[in-house]
């Protein structure tokens, strides 16, 4: 039985490397799991991009030397809560505060 020890030890590596090769992480059969993943994270990599940009432009007009009337006044608006005296200002109720 001692000569087979060796051989058995190393047709159970085999078998467990094969194993791990076909149904691992990166095994030949999570292919489409992993296609998958990269899929959602081109989708949420294209919607961080268009939401920098969306920020860069903002913050080229909030700069002093092109600076954009409108967006200042919207922006202190939303931060200091003020409103003009012609707007219609309708409150809706946020999340309610645990504590």
């Amino acid at each position: 039985m001692k000569p087979y020890r060796l051989s058995f030890a190393l047709l159970l590596l085999l078998a467990y490397l094969g194993v791990q090769a076909l149904t691992g992480e990166r095994g030949l059969l999570s292919g489409s799991s992993r296609d998958a993943l990269l899929g959602q994270r081109e989708d949420q990599l294209a919607h961080l991009t268009e939401q920098r940009r969306d920020l860069e432009t903002r913050v080229r007009y909030l700069r002093t030397d092109s600076l954009s009337r409108d967006l200042l006044e919207e922006r202190a608006r939303a931060v200091l809560g003020f409103s003009d005296p012609r707007d219609y200002v309708i409150r809706v109720p946020g999340p309610a505060v645990q504590g």
